[in-house]
């Protein structure tokens, strides 16, 4: 019996028979009743759609070679992302020699990795057809930048895309790290859904300024990772204070706090304060990451500190 027939039936008009013979209605309880039923239809259907998305859900699958992946994300583009994914990358190897990093690019219509981490040409393919990461400063790196002209636009739809993610994750030849960083597209679309769908997650970090505007696209990022259960490791306020090389004075030009405070609302810590200065962007334009450029920098003492932070976040998840 459908839902509309159950209604009109216990609503008080019975259109059985020929007569379409009236009916006492029934008043609350058979508004009560109607509203039973389509409960409980509604409910099976939510158990219904579940059962479907479940099955059509990738099964994560690790990369081969790979112990940890650690993905840099932020809701809004210009907030540093990029320039906190490489000095992340170079801070984990930095603070610790033993361990082998790695670094992947998937902001396919974006790639800033070749440039910031001064590395140009073609990756060379495996015996078994896989591509090859290039390497600087001992990183292994892959990007979307290897593959396509510098200057040429990417005019993609979402399965070119998504094809291209496919290949980034499955068809390099990664030997074995310790840590992976990819650095992810802005904001919280097919990209960000088909990594975390795939492949397994050790923890998301998420970048921003303290600007209200870029704080608001931050939360949305972290409850996204949340909701396709990846662990998010903290917020690293980027662009936290400015310090005038002449006068030394302090200026809070995007505002102060703001990602503490947003941290605090989701249950989070702040990984760690990156302040806005001039020589990380020098060093990042000509391709020598102030990590690596200028080590004893408090700059790059910054980025040094976040990877600690990451690294003790990744050892203290329960088994």
């Amino acid at each position: 019996m459908g839902t509309w027939r159950r209604l009109l039936l216990f609503g008080g008009v019975s259109f059985w028979g020929g007569g379409a013979a009236a009916v006492p209605p029934l008043g609350c309880r058979a508004l009560g009743c109607g509203r039973q039923l389509l409960g409980a239809e509604g409910e099976a259907l939510k158990q219904r759609r579940t059962q479907i998305m479940s099955r059509g859900l990738p099964k994560q699958k690790p990369i081969e070679g790979v112990r940890e992946v650690i993905v840099v994300a932020s809701g809004k583009g210009g907030v540093g992302k990029s320039t906190t994914a490489v000095n992340l990358a170079l801070a984990l190897a930095a603070n610790d020699s033993s361990k082998a990093v790695g670094l992947l690019d998937v902001d396919v219509y974006g790639p800033s990795i070749p440039k910031m981490m001064n590395l140009r040409g073609s990756p060379e393919l495996s015996p078994n057809n896989l591509m090859r990461p290039l390497l600087n400063y001992g990183i292994a790196c892959m990007s979307m930048g290897f593959l396509v002209e510098e200057t040429a636009p990417l005019v993609w739809r979402g399965l070119m895309v998504m094809s291209a993610i496919e290949k980034l994750l499955r068809q390099v030849d990664w030997g074995q790290l310790d840590y992976l960083v990819v650095d992810m597209p802005p904001g919280t679309g097919d990209v960000q859904l088909s990594v975390s769908q795939n492949i397994p997650i050790s923890g998301a970090v998420i970048v921003s300024t303290p600007q209200d505007i870029a704080l608001m696209d931050a939360r949305k990022g972290a409850e996204m990772f949340r909701k396709v259960n990846v662990p998010v490791l903290g917020l690293v306020q980027n662009m936290s204070v400015f310090q005038c090389p002449k006068c030394k004075h302090k200026t809070h030009i995007f505002g102060a706090d703001g990602a503490r405070k947003l941290a605090q609302t989701l249950d989070l810590d702040v990984l760690g304060d990156v302040p806005l200065h001039l020589s990380i962007r020098e060093a990042s334009d000509v391709g020598q990451p102030v990590v690596f450029s200028q080590p004893e920098s408090d700059e790059a003492k910054a980025y040094l500190r976040i990877a600690s932070e990451v690294v003790r976040r990744l050892k203290s998840r329960p088994e």
